[in-house]
């Protein structure tokens, strides 16, 4: 009987980045297998720091095709909006 191992999704925070990037996908038995096997294929220059293995399965995505409804809320928070106070000269044009 054959058994594919689980596909795992990789992420790695580089040296200079504050948050973990999506840089392909991998199978392994496990997450230590997953971890090991991520840092041979995709750190290849000691770029990375830090590397996330999440098992596919595992993540959850919207769906571009609902982006409209999903996102839409936020368009009637424009307290996020920074137009409800002014700019000091000093600060010049941002």
């Amino acid at each position: 009987m054959s058994q594919e191992w689980p596909l795992w999704e990789i992420f790695i925070r580089g040296q200079h980045g504050l948050s973990h990037r999506h840089v392909g996908s991998l199978h392994a038995p496990d997450a230590e297998m997953a971890i090991n096997n991520a840092r041979d294929v995709y750190t290849r220059r000691n770029e990375g720091v830090s590397i996330w293995a999440v098992k596919s399965e595992e993540v959850v995505a919207s769906a571009p095709s609902k982006r409209g409804p999903l996102f839409e809320p936020s368009n009637s928070k424009v307290y996020r909006h920074p137009t409800f106070f002014k700019m000091p000269k000093e600060a010049g044009s941002m």
